[in-house]
């Protein structure tokens, strides 16, 4: 109760296979198993089957300011993709790719040097005859299933997907599960200051 009502933007790293919502009819892990805080709220969503950054908060204005494509915050990615990316692929992606009728941008799409990341439960299946690699791609858009749409499009089907940014705010070495907190005020001095 604490941190809702003093420091009530939440910066969780979402595990894998958890909902981006509190309910689920299905059964399903949802927030509500990772957060007790009251009234806060997803700026934004994460696929079930990603993980990484997602902000919470019971401030409405930010919520929409985070959220809203028109402000076209950046959001980065961590992709790992099946197969070997050529620099065409990557040009790709930054050109545009059209899936279910719609174009689909990245700001950039570059590899990656494998990063450390925590395992992922269940882990991802090796495949020892198929190479795989790391991109990280940045997107203004918040379509559904964007990045995996869009690295499905270049024949690079998309293995794990981890969202490390969401304009101003970085998920900063938190594991999955974990969370910290920050003052409104400063969230929103943050989003007033990024340019980038």
């Amino acid at each position: 109760m604490f941190l809702a009502l003093c420091m009530p933007v939440i910066l969780l790293n979402k595990p894998f296979r958890v909902l981006s919502q509190f309910t689920d009819s299905a059964g399903r892990t949802t927030l509500s198993d990772l957060l007790q805080i009251p009234a806060i709220r997803p700026a934004g969503r994460l696929d079930f089957d990603s993980e990484g950054l997602l902000l919470l908060t019971d401030d409405g204005r930010l919520q929409h300011a985070i959220a809203h494509p028109h402000r076209k915050l950046k959001k980065v990615y961590w992709v790992q993709v099946e197969g070997q990316p050529s620099r065409a692929a990557l040009e790709q992606l930054t050109r545009g790719v059209v899936s279910r009728g719609e174009t689909l941008h990245a700001v950039s799409a570059t590899r990656l040097t494998r990063p450390t990341l925590w395992e992922r439960h269940p882990p991802i299946r090796e495949r020892r005859s198929v190479a795989d690699d790391w991109l990280e791609i940045t997107l203004t858009e918040g379509k559904n299933r964007q990045v995996r749409r869009m690295t499905a499009a270049v024949g690079l089907p998309t293995l794990r997907l981890v969202r490390t940014r969401i304009g101003p705010f970085r998920l900063r070495g938190l594991q999955p599960g974990e969370y910290t907190t920050l003052d409104t005020h400063f969230a929103w001095q943050q989003l007033t200051k990024d340019t980038r």
